[in-house]
């Protein structure tokens, strides 16, 4: 029977036996990372590596991990570098890793996100670069494959929304060692184009379909695009560097072409719903006007010299009937005085005193009413009720007075 050892004993001897064995020294492991988390205080990794059927613990000091060129993620394929040591305390052993370095897909990830990060601090992505999308372009320039379906499914669109809008096609390679060089030519003459919009767009991909997307030499195009760019790469799920570069990330190709365009019907919704907003507005105006107007008028009415001078007809008629009426009577007390006057002139005539016999003596037109007035040889006038002679004096007596 062997000797009994303690719990301690046997993980030192575990632990000593794997540092001692140089095939577990400098060991490079492949698998898929999980459970990734960073202490902390420590700032020590801590993360799985593991396949489809085995897993293992790994940990990669502070000292390490602060050299990597990218942030490990759970999921991500990698090659962990380090040795095969066992932590004596829960007796588990794990790899210390030294070096970690993604593959696949994961290698892809690592070099975007190294650009990511290079083009952010150059402010390359800044929302403050972000142009406005016209909302009714004229022309609209189309950077894509000839051959993909990304280009059919954009035409189709804007025929569809906006059938006045005119689009010109710049082609280009969209995938493989040419790309990169077709695509940035194609963005600087689609630039140059006079276009309202650009959009750039390719269909759904690999991640290395999609890698010339992700390129410093594209981005860099897309950012200095004059034009407002609409970015639409791969599917929905899908996201590159262009899009964070472009002044707008579509999903879709498709998409893309609904954001570049209005569309007709709702055009012809909007202009309807503003016409009748406006005949509404009109109407209301009119409406307030014509109050307005029969206010005027009504106090027009009210003030107007029209009415008053109809009002001074009407008072100077009235005073005219009631002048003639004081005039008629007037007239007629004055007639009536008249004849009284008459009748008594009548009755004080002279003229009557003539025809009773007595007569008028005149002396040079002058009336003579005393003897004294006469001479011996006056011519004198004898006025009678029927005529006047002529008579000479020849002698004058005076009466005694009695």
């Amino acid at each position: 029977m062997s000797s009994v050892l303690t719990v301690s004993q046997l993980n030192n001897y575990i632990s000593f036996k794997l540092r001692s064995d140089l095939k577990l020294k400098g060991i490079a492991v492949k698998g898929e990372i999980s459970n990734f988390t960073v202490h902390y205080k420590s700032k020590h990794a801590y993360f799985t590596v593991k396949d489809e059927n085995s897993a293992v613990k790994a940990i990669m000091f502070s000292s390490n991990f602060s050299r990597l060129k990218f942030m490990p993620e759970n999921g991500m394929s990698v090659l962990v570098i380090g040795n095969v040591e066992v932590y004596e305390r829960d007796g588990i052993y794990q790899i210390i890793a030294t070096e970690i370095t993604p593959l696949g897909a994961g290698l892809l990830h690592t070099q975007i996100e190294l650009v990511k990060e290079k083009l952010r601090k150059s402010g390359v992505f800044d929302i403050s670069r972000k142009k406005a999308i016209p909302l009714v372009p004229k022309k609209i320039a189309v950077v894509t494959s000839l051959t993909g379906a990304a280009l059919q499914d954009i035409l189709h669109i804007v025929q569809r929304r906006y059938p006045l809008c005119t689009v010109d096609i710049f082609p280009a390679q969209v995938q493989g060692s040419c790309a990169v060089d077709s695509i940035c030519q194609a963005l600087s003459e689609a630039d140059r184009d006079g276009a309202d919009t650009i959009i750039l767009a390719r269909g759904g991909g690999s991640p290395e379909d999609l890698m010339p997307f992700n390129s410093e030499k594209v981005v860099l195009a897309v950012a200095n695009c004059n034009t407002p760019l609409i970015s639409a790469v791969g599917h929905e799920t899908d996201t590159s560097l262009c899009d964070y570069a472009a002044d707008k990330r579509a999903p879709t190709p498709s998409a893309a072409a609904e954001l570049a365009t209005p569309d007709k019907q709702e055009m012809v919704n909007s202009v309807i719903l503003l016409k009748n907003k406006l005949d509404r507005a009109v109407k209301r105006i009119i409406e307030s006007r014509l109050e307005q107007i029969n206010s005027v008028d009504s106090k027009l009415n009210i003030l107007s010299p029209d009415k008053k001078l109809a009002e001074s007809i009407k008072r100077a008629d009235e005073l005219r009937v009631r002048l003639d009426t004081l005039m008629d009577r007037k007239l007629e007390i004055l007639s009536l005085n008249l004849d009284s006057a008459v009748s008594q002139l009548q009755i004080l005539s002279p003229l009557n005193v003539l025809e009773r016999g007595y007569s008028i003596t005149q002396k040079n037109g002058r009336t003579i009413s005393s003897v004294n007035e006469i001479s011996s040889g006056d011519r004198l006038t004898i006025r009678l009720s029927d005529g006047c002679l002529q008579a000479d004096v020849i002698d004058t007596q005076i009466n005694p007075k009695g």
